[in-house]
């Protein structure tokens, strides 16, 4: 009987699962003639997407409209360079073109301290220097000279030290005179003043090898910019043989109109615009009195409130100066900076977490320059280098939600 049972059981299962495979079936075959009969007649999309689609859109937050998130991380591989905005007006800004070059103390002329024949040279060009690094090696003449007059200069020093402590044991004896004394004594003093004087110029001329060799020495580290001598040239005393600048050390110097200049005082606001676009800050350090005879034109010396960033001597660029007093009627960004998006000017705001798209009312344009009438704040940070980046990433996003 128990047996019986069971195979009733099984086969009930077997004829559940066969019909449910059936309903199953059936099921499948409706829904497919429905989803083929929607797609036909290009009805609206399936009911059962839908859920899913609000789904999405419950359960993803975007942020607001024209905000584009951005982390430390990717802002530091991006690229995109920022800038705090200040006031300003295109008509306040004098625009000039500059040179970067080294100031006083930061390039030395190398020459020779005497004639001589040139039969060591340490250093080529742009090779590093340190200072006092020996960059070269005369053989001169003069060398024993310097040598013969410092060690004459040591005997007579000898002598009178010796002549004074005589006369000093004599005077203590009541021998001599305290004038003979004092007349000793500043013979002394005499003797080693002219010894530093003759030490002095030994270093100076740089005698090395024992009075046969001057040295030719660097005063400041830097690197070797020019060279105008060669192995075996006699050279004279004071002939140029070589150039030293420190690229850490540098200056701008502007040729600005004479009628711009008298606007500009020490301490202006000053921007120099890097060939790929960006901005390093300076301000003015001086203007000169006198006219360039050339160009007619007043010189405006800037220095940099930081590290040269990418500044090379000798470089061409283009500033901007600010000068005190003028007349902020707007806020002045780069071109680069404004995008049109949907027909509107943007600029790309930073904000916690990324940046937001912001309209502005844009005004004046001058020398890759637009006056910002509308829409920004002093103080803000702004994308002024990689906007065009942002844009297409918001578009992106959009397109995607």
């Amino acid at each position: 009987m128990q047996n019986i049972r069971n195979l009733k059981i099984i086969r009930l299962s077997d004829k559940n699962r066969l019909l449910a495979g059936i309903a199953a079936a059936a099921l499948a075959a409706g829904l497919g003639g429905i989803l083929i009969g929607r797609t036909m007649g290009n009805d609206t999309p399936p009911v059962a997407a839908q859920p899913a689609e609000a789904e999405g859109e419950k359960g993803e937050d975007h942020g607001p409209e024209g905000f584009l998130p951005m982390t430390a991380e990717r802002l530091a591989a991006s690229g995109i360079a920022t800038e705090r905005v200040e006031p300003g007006s295109l008509l306040s800004e004098v625009i000039a073109q500059a040179t970067v070059t080294a100031p006083p103390e930061g390039q030395a002329l190398l020459t020779a301290r005497a004639d001589g024949a040139v039969v060591r040279i340490n250093k080529r060009l742009g090779d590093p220097v340190g200072a006092g690094e020996t960059v070269a090696l005369l053989e001169s003449r003069e060398a024993a000279a310097f040598v013969a007059e410092r060690n004459a200069a040591a005997a007579r020093a000898q002598a009178a030290r010796a002549a004074a402590a005589r006369e000093q044991r004599l005077f203590n004896a009541k021998i001599t005179a305290r004038q003979d004394l004092e007349a000793a004594v500043a013979a002394r003093q005499t003797a080693e003043a002219e010894l530093q004087r003759a030490d002095a110029a030994v270093r100076t001329a740089g005698v090395a090898g024992g009075g046969r060799y001057l040295a030719v020495r660097s005063p400041i580290s830097g690197r070797i910019t020019e060279v105008d001598t060669q192995l075996g040239a006699f050279v004279s005393a004071g002939a140029e043989l070589f150039n030293v600048a420190d690229p850490r050390r540098i200056q701008i110097d502007a040729s600005v109109p004479v009628s711009d200049a008298q606007r500009i005082q020490p301490g202006d606001r000053a921007q120099i615009e890097l060939p790929g676009g960006s901005l390093v800050e300076a301000s003015v350090r001086s203007i000169t009195p006198a006219l360039n005879v050339e160009s007619r034109a007043a010189t405006v010396v800037l220095q940099l409130n930081g590290a040269p960033g990418g500044l090379t001597q000798g470089q061409a660029v283009r500033v901007r100066i600010t000068p005190r007093g003028s007349q902020q009627s707007g806020i002045i960004l780069p071109e680069e900076a404004i995008q049109q998006i949907a027909g509107r000017d943007m600029v790309f705001v930073q904000a916690k977490g990324g940046f937001q798209a912001v309209p502005v009312s844009t005004g004046s344009r001058s020398g890759g320059r637009v006056e910002i009438l509308d829409g920004l704040k002093a103080g803000q940070t702004v994308v002024t280098e990689g906007a065009f980046v942002l844009k297409s990433q918001l578009g992106a996003s959009e397109a995607e939600h």
